[in-house]
């Protein structure tokens, strides 16, 4: 199962997620969020919705924020206290899918999802 995230921080922030597969979009306004918060946030809900499932797939999540993507798989630093709250949610939900699961970065032109917010 191929999973595409992305997130528009701003006034007017936004964050969804789009199935390849099987066509299933998420797309949820947040307002009053930052770019960053807002790319956790669509993984974290694409994460809850793959958790929820009785499928025995193998996931891959792309996103198009390459800094999310090295922070979750632990190869940057996360120096934002609400960005750790954010990642420590993630982790929690990732290892509910264990080697099942990988989060791969893709180039935005790339990334449906973000047709889907208009970014």
């Amino acid at each position: 199962m191929n999973i595409y995230t992305d997130g528009s921080g701003s006034p007017k922030g936004s964050y969804g997620w789009y199935v390849k597969e099987t066509g299933i979009t998420h797309y949820q306004k947040c307002s009053g969020i930052t770019n960053n918060q807002a790319e956790y946030r669509a993984i974290i809900s694409a994460l809850e919705y793959v958790t929820s499932l009785d499928a025995a797939d193998d996931i891959v999540i792309h996103s198009d924020s390459m800094n999310t993507v090295k922070q979750l798989n632990h190869e940057y630093a996360i120096n934002n206290e609400q960005l750790r709250v954010l990642a420590r949610q993630a982790w929690v939900l990732m290892a509910k899918l264990g080697s099942r699961l990988v989060i791969s970065w893709v180039p935005r032109r790339e990334n449906p999802a973000g047709r889907m917010l208009g970014s």
